[in-house]
């Protein structure tokens, strides 16, 4: 069968591209722009990338080798309901589809039963522990990862696994295509406001994935705050946040232990063990990619783009300072304005850590045009301490204020949800070329 994968240079669509070529299938695909990651794909053995999403390129490439399937990204219908790869689909009767279905059908062809990773905040790095810890144990199973780590592919397919570990995301309700075996909440908190109208809705899309899944993972306060009833049930585990053996785990930061405590309990129910033997492998996970990650001494990205997620990467800075009693300073691009609207009001506290903060225009993706762009200093303004923040740009005079904060020894850290053209994007190709 021959996949074509359009936008298969992003996060989502890539690693599932990878995996679907180890699986078998003969793949090929698209994406609006070059990237490392499609030069990546490329070596690994997916030869057929294009650089065009016109109708005509995919016409040319279904008369050389006809498509069986087309798969796309929830984000390509909110940018073009009408793309010209899909049309083109149609036109041809050639079966197309979201990312889920092409998921769930190699889950059934192969026979392995999906752990799925969901909620708000931490899916990502959740997702990450259980296959480092799988690695460390020797547990072989199949993974889908958005995001570089330094022990693995984004994706990976192994005939001899059972499971198949995804990261099941909200957004589109997407999470609600699966039935998984095993699914992970790792924290709930009101987001993708375009897809939830109201805090019920998304309170709601959370209970009907708890109710499809056979087993699921998920903090006392999480279950308080789905309303969630677990009366008469042993397929819910509910787990105490401030549990003594939490406090084992040697990570930085929090919120990183909780996902890695998640994370532990996750694997211990592959090979039932005792979640506490687990620690060990567990501290030293080398973490990922736009999490905390240092790109120079000092020097700082992360993907953080909600107060909660704000907040958890504080956490982490505190920890990592507590010696060195270093200013924290943050350089900060919301991800998306339509985002902000709803979030406006619960920034409060989350920068208390940060002796500074620069607040760059908000990174635009899939925004209403009849709604008003928020500038930084509006949103400023709703922090608890406005003085510690000023508005700034991607610019020259950005880039020798980060230096500056570095050579006085500051940690500085660029925290940014957006893709190309965004500040992480800027700040790599600013200090590390």
């Amino acid at each position: 069968m021959h996949i074509y994968f359009s936008g298969i240079g992003g996060a989502g669509i890539g690693p599932l591209a990878e995996v679907a070529r180890q699986a078998g299938y003969e793949v090929s695909g698209s994406d609006k722009q070059p990237s490392s990651y499609i030069g990546a794909l490329k070596k690994s053995g997916i030869k057929d990338i294009y650089i065009d999403q016109s109708y005509e390129q995919i016409a040319a490439v279904h008369a050389r080798h006809p498509i069986d399937w087309l798969v796309y990204s929830s984000a390509l219908i909110f940018e073009q309901p009408d793309a010209p790869e899909i049309r083109f689909a149609r036109d041809k009767h050639i079966r197309t589809s979201k990312r889920d279905e092409l998921i769930n059908e190699l889950a059934a062809s192969k026979g392995l039963s999906l752990i799925a990773v969901a909620g708000t905040h931490g899916k990502t790095t959740t997702t990450a522990m259980i296959v480092w810890l799988c690695k460390q144990l020797d547990i072989p199973i199949s993974y889908l990862l958005p995001a570089k780590t330094s022990f693995g592919t984004m994706g990976t397919f192994l005939n001899s696994s059972r499971y198949f570990v995804i990261e099941a995301d909200e957004f589109d309700r997407n999470f609600l295509h699966f039935n998984p075996w095993l699914s992970v909440i790792t924290g709930v908190s009101w987001d993708h406001h375009e897809i939830f109208p109201t805090r019920e809705n998304y309170q709601a899309a959370f209970l009907d994935f708890i109710k499809q899944s056979r087993n699921t993972l998920i903090w006392q306060d999480d279950a308080v705050y789905l309303g969630l009833d677990i009366t008469g049930t042993d397929t819910i585990d509910v787990f105490d946040p401030t549990a003594k053996d939490i406090q084992s785990i040697q990570l930085k930061g929090f919120y990183n232990r909780l996902d890695g405590w998640l994370a532990i309990q996750a694997v211990a129910r592959l090979i039932k063990a005792d979640a506490k033997q687990l620690i060990g492998a567990l501290n030293l996970f080398p973490g990922l990619s736009r999490r905390m990650e240092q790109l120079l001494p000092n020097l700082y990205s992360d993907y953080a783009h909600t107060p909660d997620k704000i907040r958890g990467v504080m956490s982490v800075a505190k920890e990592m300072t507590q010696a060195t009693h270093q200013h924290i300073v943050v350089v900060y691009e919301p991800l998306t304005d339509r985002r902000q609207h709803y979030m406006i009001n619960d920034y409060g506290d989350c920068f208390k850590e940060a002796s500074q903060v620069y607040w760059l225009p908000s990174y635009l993706a899939r925004e209403d045009p009849n709604t008003r762009i928020l500038p930084p200093s509006e949103l400023i303004a709703h922090l608890s301490d406005p003085t510690i923040a000023q508005p700034a740009a991607l610019d020259e005079g950005l880039k020798r204020t980060i230096e500056a904060h570095l050579d006085k020894g500051d940690m500085v850290i660029c925290i940014a949800g957006g893709g190309g053209g965004s500040l992480d994007d800027w700040v790599r190709s600013n200090f590390l070329i």
